[in-house]
């Protein structure tokens, strides 16, 4: 798994968004993974993962403390982890701020319509060119219109690897754009949902909060993270 950790942005988050920035400014493209420990290990099991992990043409930002502490574990420096809600946060503002133009696809119906709604009280400068629900049939027909519209920011929330798949299948036939794959985020975007309290993500516990408010996510943990641990120690 060495190989997915050398492909990781080894910046700090501050320096990330700088990047971001750069690419809405210039009109660069962009296919962003906020990679976890789920993401390394599917890597490992799953070829089209596997092969889009070390696609130079595709970012990884570590949007996990486990990919940091892991990190340490192959010799490879993370000097923060870099939340996946944080950076649509961040694209949310400077695409107001420098009047760009975003897609939505993914979450409940509800939940779109909660984010459309916060996105014109907040950011009223960016343009709302597309708001479709995750439980659309034919998601490359809404890609293909998304190529109608040439949005300057993708946020694709249908879980991990279902929103990274797609995007990768489509990602090369845009000339610009910032595509990035937000699982849950919609939910805490739109206010639907808060997120974890600010001394759980200070102290990289944000994991813990979302396991002890849902329980239902231990399961994935388990499989995500502590797996990825013993199959860390274990290659190196």
């Amino acid at each position: 798994m060495k190989r997915f950790f050398e492909r990781l942005f080894k910046g700090t988050k501050e320096a990330f968004v700088e990047i971001l920035k750069d690419h809405l400014l210039n009109e660069k493209r962009m296919f962003l993974i906020t990679a976890n420990p789920e993401a390394f290990m599917l890597g490992k099991s799953d070829p089209e993962m596997e092969k889009m992990l070390l696609d130079e043409e595709v970012t990884m930002a570590a949007d996990a403390i486990g990919l940091v502490k892991g990190g340490k574990i192959v010799g490879i420096h993370l000097p923060e982890r870099i939340p996946g809600v944080e950076l649509a946060q961040s694209l949310l503002a400077y695409g107001h701020e420098y009047h760009k133009s975003i897609f939505l696809l993914g979450a409940k119906q509800e939940v779109i319509d909660a984010l459309c709604a916060v996105i014109r009280e907040k950011y009223p400068n960016l343009t709302i060119c597309g708001a479709v629900n995750g439980y659309v049939g034919d998601k490359d027909a809404v890609f293909e219109d998304m190529k109608k519209v040439e949005p300057d920011i993708v946020l694709v929330a249908l879980g991990m690897p279902a929103q990274e798949k797609l995007i990768y299948k489509h990602f090369r036939d845009f000339r610009k754009g910032i595509f990035v794959g937000v699982g849950g985020s919609f939910d805490v975007l739109s206010g639907m949902k808060q997120r974890a309290p600010e001394f759980f993500i200070k102290h990289n516990l944000e994991w813990f909060y979302r396991i002890a408010s849902e329980p239902s996510r231990f399961k994935r943990f388990y499989n995500g993270n502590v797996k990825f641990l013993f199959a860390l120690r274990k290659e190196r």
